[in-house]
């Protein structure tokens, strides 16, 4: 099942059964707005904090991919997820009620293609055969954590970007109907010292090059394997250091269309979320809602999505460490 160094070979073609977004409203007044499942109006979806709202975006998506799935939790072998906030405790607690045997993970905004990596993994070794993979990221609980919280008003460069306001969770099985999981590409640190955590764009994108270039060294495909590649969130400043690097080394990005989650997400030059989309939330929404469709509706025949993420903690910040960054991209296809 290892094909080079840093590449799972599913040869049993994991099936994407069921899967889910649910969103705030700012995602809501997006392009995608029509491929979600839910959209809240407000922020506080009516919870006592802004972390029960993380949870609840979470356990909706959750349910919702098990509705779509046509299974009930008792079903599940596993529940892989996890998130931004301390102790990942929106899929923690969430997991507390979805009462599935809980594996959780953290790799920052990374963590949707990493949970949808690992439980294909489980479903192809014969470990399961129902899995379920989920993460979410809040608007308002990111920026108290990471930032200042929203209430003091504070100032954002442009190279800032907007956290995603979404959980996304999808079902993967070992039979069925939906999209396959082909194979995935496993991330490495990469760290060339950027210290601004408003400029994740920049620091994430050495890393999403490092794992493309892996991705087509391991399994031998090109970019025009591919009808579209996405990245998770670099954004309007990450995404074209990432495409400048992969045609400086040799990569043929122009053989495929080359896209990024957090420019997807959200009217940039509309919406008021400064460089784009971030957070665990946004390849997840935008993977689960959007281009699952385009996939089921033949407009897309196969996708690799590179979801990005920065390790960084505000511990780390303010003990001034740079930035480690990782991608961990997953191949999905049309079941042939």
């Amino acid at each position: 099942m290892l094909m080079g160094k840093q590449t799972w070979w599913f040869d049993r073609r994991p099936v994407i059964i069921g899967a889910a977004t649910v969103v705030g409203p700012d995602e809501g007044e997006g392009p995608l707005a029509a491929d979600f499942d839910l959209i809240h109006p407000e922020l506080d979806m009516q919870q006592k904090s802004w972390e029960k709202a993380e949870r609840l975006l979470l356990e909706q998506a959750s349910d919702f991919a098990l509705q779509h799935a046509g299974i009930d939790k008792e079903q599940l072998q596993f529940y892989i997820g996890g998130d931004l906030m301390n102790q990942i405790i929106s899929n923690s607690f969430a997991a507390r009620a979805l009462g599935t045997p809980y594996i959780g993970v953290f790799g920052a905004c990374s963590t949707s293609m990493e949970s949808l990596a690992l439980a294909a993994q489980l479903v192809n070794s014969g470990s399961a055969d129902y899995a379920l993979a989920g993460t979410c990221s809040h608007n308002c609980t990111a920026e108290k954590q990471f930032r200042y919280p929203t209430e003091y008003g504070s100032q954002k460069p442009p190279t800032a970007q907007f956290t995603v306001t979404g959980a996304g969770a999808a079902v993967v099985s070992s039979e069925g109907e939906g999209p396959v999981v082909e194979c995935a590409t496993i991330g490495r640190i990469v760290d060339l010292g950027i210290k601004d955590p408003f400029n994740m764009g920049a620091a994430m994108a050495p890393a999403a090059v490092d794992t493309i270039q892996s991705h087509f060294n391991d399994t031998g495909r090109t970019p025009a394997d591919y009808d579209l590649i996405v990245t998770g969130d670099l954004a309007s400043v990450g995404h074209p250091i990432a495409n400048e690097l992969l045609l400086k080394n040799g990569v043929p990005m122009n053989e495929t269309v080359f896209g990024d989650c957090g420019l997807m997400v959200y009217d940039v030059k509309k919406q008021k979320v400064q460089a784009g989309g971030s957070g665990c939330g946004c390849s997840a929404v935008v993977t689960y809602g959007h281009l699952l469709k385009r996939l089921a509706q033949g407009e897309l025949g196969r996708i690799l999505v590179v979801a990005t993420g920065a390790l960084l903690s505000p511990l780390s910040f303010q003990q001034g460490e740079s930035i480690p960054c990782i991608a961990h991209a997953v191949a999905i296809g049309r079941r042939e």
